[in-house]
């Protein structure tokens, strides 16, 4: 981008670093998250700990592959952005906070395992999967019927997709329950989402109606979408249900929160046919038992994204 003025530069190069913290979930899986919006600060993580009282389940370890017990061990890269899911509230050299981060550290400790974790891009994780690299994935990864062909899940929360604005915004007011209300206006999503594909497999919906198209800006990187969004060169920002929520609760981000527009089981991500699945689902479900799941939910404000039980590959959502 080039401006005038280095003052200028500066400025909004501050700006954006302010914001990564809040806007991972633009690339999160079911998919993505909540941009933060020029001037929002890193949000501090609860004090509460809900995992720390959580004890190995015997029953529940021993459906672990023996090779697994042995190690005591297993490789997880994770997706971090942003709150509630999982962020950076002290810094990329302090350890990552946030809903997915908790669910995952109970589920090893039901699990009686240590978890090498690895940050990874969102896009990167799921191909990563079949080379082995990583036993299992996290990055609020939506459970479709595309993915379902390659990757199995184990099911932790329902969360989804939504769409919200920079607060004052004139053009889009109302909940989006038909993209058809985006016809004429610009999107911006993360890349390798299910929001980028739902807007692509709908993308002749506005010529059928005889209206003008809606364009699809895609971003790799969490800080361009909030960047573009500020700037006012994209209108509108899809991402996941309780990434946008959390964020439209800051008053520094600035952003309004039009909706859910659709519901996706939410799991973690695993190579087709791994061992490890029963496992995982019932150490997650140990946890619903228990209340450590209900507990970590409240901590993070995700209690309305809670399921009643886990499951292995359940169907996508219609």
């Amino acid at each position: 981008m080039n401006l005038p003025g280095n003052g200028i530069r500066t400025r909004l190069r501050a700006a954006a670093f302010a914001l990564l913290p809040l806007l991972a979930l633009t690339a999160c899986g079911s998919g993505g998250g909540a941009p933060a919006v020029a001037g929002a600060q890193v949000s501090s993580a609860p004090a509460d700990d809900p995992v720390a009282g959580v004890q190995t389940v015997d029953s529940v370890a021993a459906l672990l592959p023996a090779e697994v017990r042995k190690t005591g061990t297993l490789r997880v890269g994770g997706s971090v952005g942003s709150p509630p899911a999982a962020y950076y509230p002290n810094g990329q050299d302090k350890p990552p906070a946030g809903q997915d981060i908790d669910i995952a550290d109970a589920v090893a400790k039901v699990l009686g395992v240590k978890l090498e974790r690895q940050d990874a891009s969102f896009e990167t994780i799921l191909p990563a999967l079949g080379s082995g690299k990583y036993d299992f994935g996290t990055g609020n990864f939506g459970v479709t019927t595309e993915r379902l062909k390659t990757i199995d899940f184990v099911t932790y929360i329902n969360d989804g997709q939504g769409f919200a604005v920079k607060t004052g915004n004139s053009t889009l007011t109302t909940q989006v329950s038909d993209l058809t209300q985006l016809c004429g206006l610009t999107i911006g999503t993360g890349a390798g989402t299910t929001f980028e594909k739902t807007l692509a497999a709908q993308k002749g919906v506005c010529a059928a109606a005889g209206k003008k198209p809606f364009e699809v800006k895609v971003f790799s990187e969490t800080g361009a979408v909030t960047t573009a969004l500020q700037q006012g060169r994209i209108d509108v920002v899809m991402s996941t249900i309780n990434g946008l929520r959390h964020q439209a609760a800051q008053p520094a981000a600035q952003t309004t929160f039009l909706g859910e527009y659709h519901r996706l089981d939410v799991g973690f991500a695993f190579k087709k046919g791994s061992p490890l699945t029963p496992a995982l689902q019932a150490a997650v479900n140990e946890l619903i038992r228990n209340g450590t799941y209900a507990r970590i939910l409240k901590k993070w404000g995700t209690t309305a994204s809670a399921i009643d039980t886990s499951q292995i590959n359940p169907a996508e959502h219609t």
